[in-house]
């Protein structure tokens, strides 16, 4: 019996395609960064505790270091240099600048697309640990915010500003919903 160590993928990364032949084992982080040269995803942990390699897959969040890339064939992959509009950046963007939701950076661009999904969670009025009462649609709050946005750590500790970014931001997206 033969084994196939490889295999020929499609990834759609940022509205662009891409055919890549990879090891199975190869992470979607790992394909990001070292075959598409994608290096605005960052590898921390390698193990899916901190939160830096976060990317939006089919729109939602999840941490690539843990997703195979031969799992996101056929997936829209979303990473942090594919939220800009051209020269205009994405609303969350533009909030971690306005409020400096960030200090060394390195965990920014996990955070910014992480917080991408948190505000469509939001607005698709999902649920969190924090909701006070699922039967109604959750508040934009810091309590929801910090709950939702826990999975991704910040060791120069700006959490202070990165929860008044997102939660601007939630707050505009809903006035332009």
């Amino acid at each position: 019996m033969t084994s196939t160590r490889s295999t020929e993928i499609s990834l759609r990364v940022n509205g662009e395609t891409h055919s890549l032949t990879v090891d199975n084992r190869t992470t979607l982080l790992d394909a990001l960064r070292e075959r598409l040269d994608l290096t605005g995803t960052k590898k921390g942990c390698d193990q899916g505790q901190c939160g830096a390699c976060t990317v939006l897959l089919d729109r939602q969040r999840v941490n690539s270091c843990l997703q195979l890339a031969v799992a996101a064939e056929g997936r829209e992959v979303t990473t942090i240099e594919g939220l800009a509009d051209g020269e205009e950046l994405h609303p969350v963007q533009q909030a971690f600048v306005d409020l400096d939701g960030y200090q060394c950076g390195y965990c920014t661009p996990g955070q910014i697309c992480s917080a991408v999904a948190v505000i469509e969670e939001l607005a698709r009025e999902w649920p969190s640990a924090a909701t006070d009462d699922v039967r109604r649609p959750p508040a934009v709050s810091e309590e929801e915010i910090r709950e939702r946005m826990s999975g991704n750590l910040c060791r120069c500790g700006a959490y202070v500003n990165i929860v008044r970014a997102v939660t601007q931001a939630a707050k505009n997206e809903q006035v332009n919903a």
